[in-house]
């Protein structure tokens, strides 16, 4: 029986597989399950990571290597994120962007402008938000943000987002997993947070495109 199974019904499919490599290989499986949670977002951090401190209560792994991989892990996962967003590059962003319904070039170079001047908040702050952890790195990379200091924000920023869950999970013992509870809430939160942006900006949009439409028309 495996320390997950012992206190929470067994897990399947990919997230599954990364707990059950997490608790055979201690430090290196727990900084692999946050890898792959950085590059797949609906993978579950708040699951990996408080079960990474329980793993270490139980002498799996140290509590100091678990902290340690957990953030590699992170690091290793923005800076894939990041790369690929230099790949796409701000021209090839642009093009795809005029080519999605309802949205304008200008609403990226917007984007890109509001970028420059807060994101290095964006990229410290974001590591504690769940999905934006994942695609701060993106927009990161497009606009080319110095190298260094994403790594270095997105290495303190996951530090201490690690540590919070780690660390509870360390100390809950058999009730890690209540983390991953009141975890969930913030999460639950961003999403419809995000799902209302998306909603309200559409509706915006669409209205605006009836207001130009019928000035056209009355302008014949």
């Amino acid at each position: 029986m495996t320390l997950a199974s012992a206190t929470e019904p067994e897990l399947g499919g990919l997230a599954g597989k990364l707990v059950d490599l997490m608790e055979s290989l201690g430090g290196p499986g727990a900084g692999f399950a946050i890898f792959a949670e950085n590059l797949f977002p609906p993978l579950p951090s708040e699951l990996f990571l408080p079960l990474a401190g329980f793993t270490a209560s139980q002498g799996k792994m140290g509590i100091a290597e678990a902290l340690l991989w957990t953030t590699a892990g992170s690091v290793v996962g923005a800076l894939v994120l990041y790369f690929l967003g230099a790949l796409i590059g701000r021209d090839r962003l642009r093009r795809i962007i005029a080519k999605i319904p309802l949205m304008k070039v200008s609403d990226y170079d917007k984007t890109e402008a509001w970028f420059a001047k807060h994101g290095t908040k964006a990229v410290f702050f974001g590591r504690v938000l769940p999905i934006f952890r994942s695609l701060i790195s993106v927009p990161a990379g497009v606009v080319r943000m110095p190298l260094l200091t994403f790594t270095l924000l997105t290495a303190l920023g996951s530090a201490i987002w690690n540590t919070v869950l780690v660390m509870a999970g360390y100390g809950l013992g058999n009730q890690w997993h209540r983390v991953e509870q009141y975890a969930g809430i913030m999460e639950k939160v961003v999403i419809v947070a995000v799902g209302l942006a998306i909603v309200l900006f559409v509706v915006v949009r669409v209205s605006r495109l009836r207001k130009d439409s019928r000035r056209g028309s009355h302008a014949r």
